[in-house]
This record gives structure tokens, C-alpha cells and sequence, in this order.
């Protein structure tokens, strides 16, 4: 027999909060301990009622749930936080798994598969659907290619786009460095990476319009 899984629901729709609460009261070994409009209501009453799941929405009103989820997180190390939403970002995707969240489940997805997901994160398990897992994959390679973009170039990129710029051939920039040709479109395509394109002109274009300022200057 499955123990009983005491769920708080956290949602600024009163409506979504009182149908979701009815399916879940009806449905055994669950049973809705607490239902909260705004996070301030959230901390009051789950200080109280200490559920095993929260179902968090991500909008509540004027903010997200995201400072709510981290203190949360802070506050009960235990507590299993599915967040159940109408949709939300990539990057916020990202965001609310490394605040601690236990997956995310979209509002308008089978109801049924809500049961199962309760059921999983109360076990330990983590809920992230295929939609899901892709926005998280795509926020990671996001992250990944802004963090290479922001990170200065290395003296030898340097000396490439300087010689990309002044219009030489890699045969040329190879002979001016005394390096070999395929070492010079090695680092050209560490260059195309760390700008986000695909050819020489469009390489220059980002370079002086976007950071001209950061690479051009560098290793005169």
C-alpha cells in the first residue's frame, strides 16, 4: 500500500487551485494539506502543515516563484517541489532545477500524468518530460556559448582575427604567425564559436559591431 502524500498547492489562480485540489482530494493515499495564493501565504502555512510535495506554479501574480522556491529549498531540504505551469522559459527551465525543483510539469498536459509525477518526485525522482528536457539542454548550450563569448580571446585568436581582418588568406595568416594552415582554421573556428556564426564576413561584422572593444584591443 502507497503511503499517504500530503500536497500543497501553490497557485495564484483560484480556480486551478480549487479544481487541482478536488482531483487530487479525490485521488488515494493523496491528501491536500495547504492551498496558497502568494508566496508569503505559501510560508506561513507550509511552516505549519510541512507537506511532503509542493505544486508550485512559476507566475504568482507579480513575481515568480523563484525566490520562493530557493527559500523553500533553504528553509526544508526534504520538501519535494514539482513546478506546475502554463509554460515558461528555457532559461527558466534552468533556473528553477538548479534552485532545487524536482521537475516540471505543464498545466495543460494529461492529468493523469500529474498523478504519476506526484507520485515519482514524492519518491525521490526527478519529473522532466521530453519538451521539458529540451528546454533544459538548449538553457545549458545557451549558457555554455554566452560564458565562451563573454571569456576574452587567447593571444593566438588574437592574431588570427587581426589577420582575418586585414583581409589575408589563412595560407598568409599561417606564413605570418609561422604557424601551419591548419592550425589557422582551427582557431578560426574557435573564433566562429565564441562570436555564434558561421562565416569570415559575418566574423568581422560581429567583431567590430558587438566587441571591438574587448577583442581588438587585445595582445597589440
Amino acid at each position: 500500500m502507497m503511503t499517504e502524500v500530503r500536497i500543497a498547492i501553490v497557485d495564484d489562480h483560484g480556480l486551478f487551485r480549487e479544481s487541482l485540489g478536488r482531483l487530487l482530494d479525490s485521488t488515494p493515499d493523496f491528501r491536500i494539506v495547504a492551498r496558497c495564493a502568494t508566496s508569503s501565504e505559501a510560508l506561513d502555512r507550509l511552516a505549519r502543515t510541512r507537506p511532503d510535495v509542493i505544486l508550485l506554479d512559476y507566475d504568482l501574480g507579480d513575481e515568480t516563484a523563484l525566490p520562493l522556491l530557493r527559500e523553500l529549498r533553504r528553509r526544508w531540504k526534504e520538501l519535494r517541489i514539482l513546478l506546475v505551469t502554463a509554460g515558461i522559459s528555457d532559461n527558466e527551465t534552468l533556473q528553477v532545477m538548479e534552485a532545487g525543483a524536482a521537475g516540471v510539469f505543464l498545466k495543460h498536459d494529461d492529468p493523469d500524468r500529474l498523478l504519476t509525477a506526484i507520485q515519482r518526485v514524492h519518491a525521490g525522482e526527478v519529473w522532466l518530460d521530453e519538451k521539458t528536457l529540451k528546454s533544459l539542454l538548449a538553457a545549458k548550450q545557451n549558457r555554455a556559448q554566452s560564458m565562451e563569448r563573454a571569456r576574452p580571446l587567447t593571444a593566438r585568436q588574437s592574431e588570427v582575427l587581426r589577420g582575418i581582418l586585414d583581409g589575408l588568406a589563412n595560407k598568409e595568416i599561417a606564413w605570418r604567425l609561422n604557424t601551419s594552415e591548419t592550425s589557422v582554421k582551427a582557431v578560426i573556428q574557435e573564433l566562429f564559436r565564441k562570436a555564434g556564426v558561421r562565416t569570415r564576413s559575418q566574423l568581422v561584422r560581429i567583431a567590430i559591431e558587438r566587441y571591438s572593444s574587448e577583442w581588438l584591443d587585445q595582445h597589440p
